[in-house]
């Protein structure tokens, strides 16, 4: 995981904009962009729950919106304290949309090192449900 060491303190880094009021759970995310640059994010909650939105989706739609569709990495980090040895493991929306740009051996990075896109999202939605 030495190669994403970087990455990972990115994410870490971009937890403490986490605009977490009720749950306290700071989380953050560090997208590498196979160009090179990183796009970060954090969660952002909401009165209305269903509102909130993950550090990886924020990640993902401000480098989309600047043009960028083509991903290397992307690390994730969060803590209720200020420990972010436990991995934080992306939900369901989030590695949903990292599938439509990213593909199933796509580098997730946690705490607990590198993971592939498809060990936590078996059986993705994808454009080949439409083809048949």
């Amino acid at each position: 995981m030495k190669k994403y060491d970087d990455l990972l303190e990115t994410a870490i880094k971009s937890a403490e904009n986490a605009y977490c009021i009720y749950s306290g759970f700071r989380v953050g995310s560090a997208l590498l962009c196979t160009d090179g640059r990183i796009f970060t994010g954090c969660n952002i909650e909401n009165d209305s729950y269903s509102l909130t939105i993950c550090a990886e989706r924020v990640a993902v739609f401000k480098a989309v919106s600047e043009g960028v569709t083509s991903f290397s990495a992307i690390a994730i980090a969060g803590s209720k304290d200020d420990d972010f040895s436990a991995p934080c493991y992306p939900c369901g929306a989030c590695l949903q949309v990292l599938n439509r740009f990213c593909g199933r051996g796509f580098p997730i990075i946690l705490a607990d090192g590198a993971h592939r896109l498809s060990d936590f999202l078996p059986y993705a939605f994808n454009d080949s449900m439409f083809n048949k």
